[in-house]
């Protein structure tokens, strides 16, 4: 049984923050490397607020602390919403001690990143990595929940090459007794080209004890709603797709109550862009640095601007403010379409490479 908010529970300390609309599936975005910082969390809560929240990972390694900028996400955060931080390493004395340093701070609960597919993390036995070594994973996750009084959460991946340690692996989940597993239905060295295999998840589903998070292309609040019939998942955790559509938790929302999904206007989109550079701008950037930062946002968003990728051809040549704001009204706010697309148009395909 799914537990949230039960106060009538014994072990009510350990129950999932409440959703947003009591009821619904769980919806949560995704922590992305270089993303998910505390500027970006309050755009995406000004134009629709997920149930959770996921911090970038803090990096645990002999001389690591808790990076202040990563902190200010949690501390700082005024969405108000549960953010849970995440953890990435494999050295088990400094995961624990920086487990004591985050419980430290108004947590929502600890996570481990078992899935991050990047090549610089995964070598170093970190992340994805770490689907290689079962025993790793059963003694990392003993020690840690040892000392997590509160809540311990996973997100990890199907496998490393292939899922032939995945059933080990959810074993250790329940041995272990997770909180909450967010799972993304491709391996790590599939990253994010192959197909989402949902029936992985669907097994997760059936052999975990605690709620599962469908991770990986959930691309619209109608595709959601496919995915959770289909896996039979607790909610879902949407990371690129939320770049693009920062609506799409307050349309999950609107699709589970029964109501019609928003259209959103590519005015509103218009705005959204130019809020997010004014957030995200940081004063040792130059104009041309920013635009660039601007860019990897703008990859996601442009999926949905035209069916034809023109605006995605200009954006990316863009080389200043001034000339990338005039493309996006160009393309937003001068243009017979009035609405943005709900699912990525075909064929158009984004380049940065992030979390998702």
């Amino acid at each position: 049984m799914l537990k949230i908010n039960d106060s009538s529970n014994p072990r009510s300390e350990r129950s999932l923050p409440a959703t947003i609309i009591p009821g619904q599936p769980i919806t949560a975005l995704a922590p992305m490397q270089d993303v998910t910082d505390l500027p970006f969390m309050a755009v995406i809560a000004e134009c629709s607020a997920p149930d959770y929240f996921v911090t970038e990972y803090f990096r645990v390694h002999v001389q690591s602390k808790l990076e202040k900028f990563i902190l200010s996400s949690i501390t700082e955060n005024k969405t108000g919403r549960p953010v849970f931080a995440q953890m990435i390493g494999e050295d088990v004395y400094h995961l624990k001690r920086t487990t004591k340093d985050l419980l430290e701070h108004p947590v929502a609960g600890v996570d481990l990143n078992m899935g991050c597919p990047a090549p610089t993390v995964y070598k170093k036995a970190c992340g994805g990595g770490l689907l290689r070594d079962p025993a790793k994973i059963d003694e990392i996750l003993g020690e840690l929940r040892a000392i997590i009084p509160g809540l311990f959460t996973v997100k990890m991946r199907i496998g490393f090459q292939d899922t032939e340690n995945f059933d080990t692996i959810l074993q250790l989940i329940n041995k272990h007794d997770i909180d909450l597993l967010s799972l993304h239905g491709r391996t790590v060295k599939e990253m994010y080209r192959s197909e989402v295999h949902y029936d992985c998840i669907k097994h997760a589903v059936e052999s975990v004890k605690c709620p599962v998070l469908a991770n990986g292309d959930v691309k619209s609040a109608r595709r959601s709603r496919e995915i959770l019939n289909y896996t039979g998942a607790a909610g879902v955790m949407i990371g690129r797709h939320a770049i693009r559509n920062p609506w799409i938790f307050k349309q999950i929302r609107e699709l589970e109550s029964g109501k019609e999904i928003s259209k959103i206007r590519l005015q509103e989109v218009n705005e959204y862009v130019k809020r997010l550079y004014e957030m995200v701008s940081r004063p040792h950037l130059s104009e041309k640095q920013q635009v660039n930062k601007m860019k990897k946002y703008l990859n996601f968003v442009g999926q949905g601007v035209d069916p034809d990728g023109k605006f995605l051809y200009e954006m990316r040549r863009s080389q200043d403010k001034q000339t990338l704001f005039d493309i996006c009204d160009r393309h937003m706010l001068d243009t017979e379409r009035e609405f943005f697309a709900d699912e990525p148009y075909e064929g158009l395909v984004a380049r940065p490479s992030c979390e998702k």
